[in-house]
């Protein structure tokens, strides 16, 4: 029997929606951009390139050629713009959210910017969706709103104090979410992502996600350095699984599974030292000229979690989310790319 997902793909293909994408240029935006136009979707992309890059859509254009390309319009602007989130929303269909400022360190140094784009930008967004009756509004929220709470497996329901300003913002974004449902009927769903990796995810900058760094570190040869003892724990997930999750949260039928949050991981936990060990091992595997080296250890990153692994019964039962990648069958299918693209 097909999963949930093969038939929303089937359905989809017979059946083209128009969606909106914030953050399109970005790492998660350009993989749910390449995922709607191979279905044959129509898609308006919103993105500021703050952080977006236009070899991203590059990228996208010559993996689905120029036909599913024409089905898709660029607008550069940015989500704290109420005029132009309310011009991309106009005739869409699903609204993809994933426009933010998503870096803990970068909210740490910077709280202000990381509330106007992901607090007030979100807000204008929402907005703008409740007043084109848009039929669904998926937003990215994260991990990171569990806070201090020590729980494993993390529980949606279950949730301590942020331990950063990027935590409450996308705490605030939820609690806007849940708002704006009971006041207005508005029809949206959180993903709360773990540690999202694949294609397309930028390596450079002091606030880089940890995968694409000490990838990148070790094909130049350059010191790899682990925050802490090696022994904090994170939930990663392929980039694949965060697009199956997107589908399925904009097209589910069940009214129960709307209004709500759900954990985005895989469900399995990893400490940062056998992640290394596992980067080294598959890195080597294609070329073993990549010097052998050790990480070096450094003092603990402030704002971060200890420990992190997601509960997603939730998502699997009332989406019919079925993680296809782990982590390690994620990182080989990620690592021609990064490979070829970051030597």
């Amino acid at each position: 029997m097909a999963s949930r997902y093969e038939q929303t793909k089937e359905e989809l293909r017979r059946d083209p929606r128009m969606w909106l994408i914030t953050g399109v240029a970005g790492f998660i935006g350009s993989n749910l951009l390449e995922a709607l136009l191979t279905l044959g979707q129509r898609v308006v992309g919103l993105d500021n390139l703050a952080t977006g890059k236009k070899e991203n859509l590059a990228q996208v254009k010559s993996i689905v050629g120029d036909g599913p390309w024409k089905l898709f319009q660029f607008v550069e602007a940015d989500i704290v713009n109420p005029a132009a989130c309310a011009k991309v929303c106009r005739g869409v269909d699903f609204v993809l959210h994933q426009a933010a400022l998503g870096s803990v360190p970068l909210s740490m140094t910077h709280p202000l910017r990381c509330h106007e784009s992901n607090v007030t930008g979100f807000l204008n967004l929402l907005i703008a969706a409740q007043e084109a009756k848009i039929r669904r509004f998926v937003f990215a929220s994260s991990s990171a709103v569990y806070g201090d709470d020590p729980g494993l497996p993390k529980l949606e329901d279950r949730i301590g104090q942020p331990l950063s300003p990027y935590a409450a913002s996308k705490l605030i974004d939820e609690i806007y979410a849940r708002a704006f449902s009971q006041a207005f009927g508005a029809r949206s769903v959180g993903l709360r992502y773990f540690n999202v990796f694949g294609p397309r995810q930028d390596p450079e900058g002091a606030y880089a996600a940890v995968i694409p760094k000490w990838v990148s570190a070790l094909l130049r040869g350059e010191p790899v350095y682990i925050n802490g003892d090696g022994e904090t724990t994170r939930d990663f997930c392929f980039i694949q699984n965060v697009v199956q999750a997107n589908l399925l949260a904009a097209t589910v039928q069940d009214p129960e599974a709307v209004n709500e949050v759900y954990n985005i991981g895989i469900g399995q936990t990893t400490t940062l030292n056998n992640l290394f060990s596992i980067i080294k091992r598959l890195l080597k595997k294609r070329d073993p000229s990549i010097a052998e080296q050790e990480p070096i250890f450094r003092d603990f990153r402030e704002g971060d979690v200890r420990h992190s692994l997601a509960d997603i019964s939730k998502a699997q039962r009332r989406l019919g989310y079925a993680p296809t990648h782990g982590i390690e069958e994620g990182l080989d299918l990620a690592m021609d790319w990064y490979s070829t693209h970051w030597r």
